[in-house]
C-alpha cells in the first residue's frame, strides 16, 4: 500500500479573531486616513501668487540653497507642500522649487499661456473682444472659473473673460 500524500492548500487564509481582528482592523482604517489625506493636495489644487515685488525661487528649503528664478509680483504659483516656513511650488513650465510662505499672497491671479489670448465681454467665443494679450502676461482673476471660462482683470483696467485653457492658475 502507498502512503496518501496530501499537498497543502496554499491559498487558504485564515481569519484574525479576538484582539487581532481588532488591530488589523484599525491599521487598515488608520492606512485609509493616511491614503485619503495624500490623495487630498492631488485633488484640491491650491494656487497662489507672488506677493512682493520680487521673490527668489531655491532648489532647496533654505536660503543657502541654489537660487533658481526670480519672479515678479503676482506671478501664480501651484503649492505642492509647505514645511517650516517654506512652500514647494511649480510654476507654468512645470518646474518645481521652493519659495519662503512669507513671499505668498492669497490674491489669485493667472498667467497667459497662450502666444495670443483674447479676453471677451462674455464667457463665450462669441462676446465681443476686450483686449488682447501675449504670453506670460499676469492677470487678476475676479471671479472663479464657470464652466470654461475665467472672469479676469489686466492691470490696465481691462475687465473680460478668457477661456480656461489659455492660462495658468487655476
Amino acid at each position: 500500500m502507498m502512503p496518501t500524500f496530501r499537498r497543502p492548500d496554499r491559498h487558504r487564509a485564515t481569519t484574525p479573531t479576538g484582539p487581532a481582528r481588532a488591530g488589523v482592523a484599525a491599521a487598515l482604517g488608520l492606512l485609509s486616513a493616511l491614503l485619503a489625506l495624500i490623495a487630498l493636495p492631488a485633488a484640491a489644487q491650491d494656487f497662489r501668487s507672488i506677493g512682493e515685488p520680487a521673490a527668489v525661487l531655491y532648489d532647496a528649503p533654505s536660503t543657502k540653497a541654489k537660487r533658481m528664478w526670480v519672479v515678479g509680483r503676482g506671478y501664480p504659483l501651484q503649492v505642492a507642500s509647505v514645511i517650516e516656513g517654506w512652500a514647494r511650488v511649480r510654476d507654468a513650465t512645470g518646474d518645481t522649487s521652493w519659495v519662503e510662505t512669507r513671499s505668498l499672497s492669497t490674491a489669485r491671479t493667472v498667467l497667459v499661456r497662450a502666444t495670443m489670448a483674447t479676453l471677451r465681454d462674455s464667457p463665450s467665443e462669441r462676446g465681443a473682444v476686450v483686449l488682447r494679450v501675449g504670453r506670460d502676461v499676469v492677470l487678476d482673476m475676479v471671479e472663479a472659473p464657470v464652466g470654461d471660462w475665467v472672469r479676469v482683470r489686466h492691470r490696465d483696467g481691462a475687465n473680460g473673460f478668457i477661456h480656461v485653457n489659455q492660462v495658468f492658475g487655476l
